[in-house]
């Protein structure tokens, strides 16, 4: 394993372009990013869409058959569509691999009954409609972390200050980690950096952000970063597996989502979407090992951070008044 974070990886076709003259031009020290996650490492894994206690079965023994190493599992359907028991079931489970779960919050624009989604412009698209959708995820991020939960998805910026202020209070424990949903994801250094000092400690740009883009970003916070090398096709199915070195030096720390284009929209889940729901799970944990294969073929496998770690260190905060 080499240290890709002091040692120049090997670009793709790199040797076989510059014996035919058409070499790249050399990469530029000044866009690496600077930043990489406590307790060391530049990079971490995520299996997304994971919606329930089988899905996740599934995950954790294809993980083992391919030796996948993984840092976080998500889900998309919310808390609000699995049980009790089923929570319990998947903590446990997490817990016993020292994975960190993450379940999305809540009610969202797009399950609700304005009509501003279903338009061209996608109206406020996933963002908590009222105050009782804002109600409906803090329901739901006390009653996750109640059953041991320790990371929550959201997809609106006023939920995100609302549990960001719950934490603070201790109505959810202090160690809860904020994750901010691909699609409400910011595109821009400063839209970065407020999601960051609103309480993001990991934030999901779109897949089809440039490298000037995320270098960009990188010049203004150290937050976790999370992107889909694989994107679905609601965010566009973007298919960036050759880009994952360059990723990881422009956008470190960053979590590396292994998502499935070309396949249908599963949430919310429910048994009648079973078989589909398993078969994609198990496609996506072989989607990460074809991009870590990537990696350790171009040398640029090394200072991925430690399994088991979780927490996103120091990060900018608006100053919570009384």
């Amino acid at each position: 394993m080499t240290d890709a974070s002091t040692t120049a990886a090997r670009r793709p076709g790199e040797q076989a372009l510059t014996a035919l003259g058409l070499s790249a031009p050399a990469l530029d020290p000044a866009d690496a990013s600077a930043h990489s996650f406590p307790g060391g490492g530049r990079w971490r894994t995520e299996i997304p869409s994971c919606e329930g206690p089988e899905a996740l079965a599934v995950v954790l023994k294809e993980a083992s058959r391919l030796d996948v190493p993984i840092h976080r599992i998500s889900q998309g359907s919310g808390v609000w569509m699995l049980t009790d028991a089923e929570i319990t079931e998947m903590v446990e489970s997490t817990g016993e691999r020292d994975i960190e779960l993450c379940l999305f919050t809540g009610p969202r624009g797009t399950w609700d009954i304005g009509g501003s989604t279903r338009t061209d412009s996608r109206g406020a698209g996933l963002r908590a409609r009222g105050h009782d959708a804002v109600a409906g995820c803090v329901e739901d991020a006390v009653r996750a972390t109640e059953l041991g939960v320790k990371c929550l998805l959201v997809a609106d910026e006023g939920v995100l200050w609302t549990l960001h202020r719950a934490r603070a209070a201790g109505i959810i424990p202090a160690d809860t980690t904020l994750k901010v949903s691909a699609l409400i994801g910011p595109v821009n250094p400063a839209a970065y950096a407020v999601y960051e000092r609103l309480g993001g400690d990991s934030i999901n740009v779109p897949s089809d952000l440039t490298l000037d883009h995320l270098t960009e970003i990188r010049r203004v916070s150290g937050a976790p970063m999370d992107m889909y090398i694989e994107a679905p096709d609601d965010l566009g199915g973007y298919v960036r597996m050759y880009e994952v070195a360059e990723l990881i030096r422009r956008g470190a720390p960053l979590y590396l989502k292994f998502g499935l284009s070309k396949a249908p929209g599963i949430y919310p889940y429910g048994h009648h979407m079973r078989e589909l729901t398993l078969a994609t799970a198990k496609e996506r944990v072989r989607r990460g090992r074809l991009a870590l294969d990537l990696l350790a073929r171009h040398g640029a496998d090394g200072d991925m951070a430690p399994l088991g770690s979780r927490l996103p260190g120091d990060l900018q905060r608006f100053e919570i008044s009384s």
